[in-house]
């Protein structure tokens, strides 16, 4: 018997909504990531892009357990020297909660050309409104 090897027109893209209020950032990265990869389908292979369009709502109303809004840090450079720059998580939940969502489910794909073509078929969204309802997505629960 041999192994299945996916080809890229066998493999067909469902979309699923993620509803993110009242989760945790973890949980919802990670069930976003796997949709992304595709290994929650019986013919995943880590080489091939077989996953699906993720739909992330209410990013703004997901849950930071423990102390990691008063202390986690998100740190970017400038490029200039000396110029390090640091935001707490708080400030960032409220100024920019879709990025900090992208972050995260960013931070667990793969870190080649195979993750940065996984990430483009994610949408997040602050609110509970989204445009993609002609692609007639699924509820999918974390």
């Amino acid at each position: 018997m041999s192994t299945y090897m996916p080809k890229a027109g066998d493999i067909t893209r469902d979309w699923y909504v993620i509803d993110a209020e009242g989760k945790t950032l973890g949980s919802v990265a990670v069930a976003a990531a796997v949709l992304l990869r595709g290994k929650h389908k019986p013919v995943f292979a880590p080489h091939a892009d077989c996953g699906d369009n993720v739909i992330i709502v209410n990013a703004e109303k997901v849950i930071l357990t423990g102390r990691k809004l008063e202390k986690k840090m998100y740190y970017h450079h400038t490029g200039w020297i000396g110029n390090m720059k640091k935001v707490k998580y708080s400030t960032l939940m409220k100024t920019k909660p879709v990025f900090v969502m992208e972050k995260a489910v960013k931070g667990m794909l793969p870190g080649n050309s195979l993750g940065r073509t996984q990430f483009t078929r994610l949408h997040v969204y602050a609110g509970p409104e989204h445009k993609h309802a002609a692609q007639k997505p699924q509820a999918y629960e974390v």
